[in-house]
């Protein structure tokens, strides 16, 4: 069982930044592979980035590639997403996921997730 909870959403301007932490705790949540999925009401849940348990290998979502960073801490057992130059279209609730696999970018390959974080990007 792997635990997660995901911190550092909130209110930002566009072109501004946020950094979005999840922390994780529980049986191999190092050795797990991890993503951060986004959903806007009204819309179905979409992947954004995605990291293997050694972050040696990373993917992205088209949207967010050039703006967005996915890295992790594993001896924090933490897994964060930089995200810069925001826009309103990145508004959403943020989750973070984990799954036993080496990198996934679906949410059907993801067995745990944490409660989401909202962020909203003013325009």
């Amino acid at each position: 069982q792997v635990q997660l909870v995901e911190s550092g959403g909130g209110l930002v301007q566009t072109g501004g930044s946020l950094r979005l932490s999840c922390a994780a705790s529980g049986r191999t949540s190092s050795s797990s592979g991890m993503g951060w999925f986004r959903q806007a009401p009204g819309k179905e849940r979409e992947f954004v980035a995605a990291i293997s348990w050694n972050g040696g290998i990373t993917e992205y979502a088209d949207s967010v590639k050039g703006r967005f960073t996915i890295r992790r801490d594993n001896a924090k057992n933490t897994v964060f997403l930089q995200m810069n130059s925001l826009k309103p279209e990145d508004t959403a609730v943020y989750y973070c996921a984990a799954h036993r696999g080496v990198i996934a970018t679906v949410t059907y390959q993801y067995t745990y997730w944490g409660q989401g974080t909202q962020v909203t990007v003013s325009s």
